[in-house]
């Protein structure tokens, strides 16, 4: 009983100091320990870097935005993998706080192809 205690609680902070070696902060972290969070290689490091030039992220919406190959799934991924921006974690934008794409006018819709003309009349003989 106390054996199987002792190794749940090893097991917990193993998992725990794992999470914690691989946590980073995008605004503060290098290109290594950017490349330690799973799910960031050389490339996507190189242009977090490389947007961080122009100023802090300010948050996620902001880091998706700046850094190509960066979109919402992508973004919840490292989130759960323990990237942060200013300290946070990522959440992701409700559908309502989404712009809405605007509606294309009818002048500039393609219109529907008929399809009775479209398929050749079968002759008989």
């Amino acid at each position: 009983m106390i054996r199987s205690l002792i190794t749940a609680l090893f097991t917990t902070l193993a998992l725990l100091a794992g999470q914690a070696a691989s946590a980073a902060d995008v605004n503060q972290a290098s290109a290594a320990e950017l490349e330690a969070v799973k799910g960031i290689g050389p490339a996507l490091s190189g242009k977090i870097l490389t947007a961080r030039q122009q100023g802090s992220f300010k948050s996620w919406a902001d880091l998706v935005d700046r850094v190509a190959g960066m979109g919402p799934g992508n973004a919840a991924r490292l989130s759960q993998n323990g990237l942060t921006v200013a300290g946070t974690g990522y959440t992701p934008v409700a559908a309502a706080d989404k712009p809405a794409r605007p509606a294309r006018a009818a002048a500039d819709r393609k219109p529907a192809k008929d399809t009775k003309d479209a398929t050749p009349a079968k002759t008989q003989g």
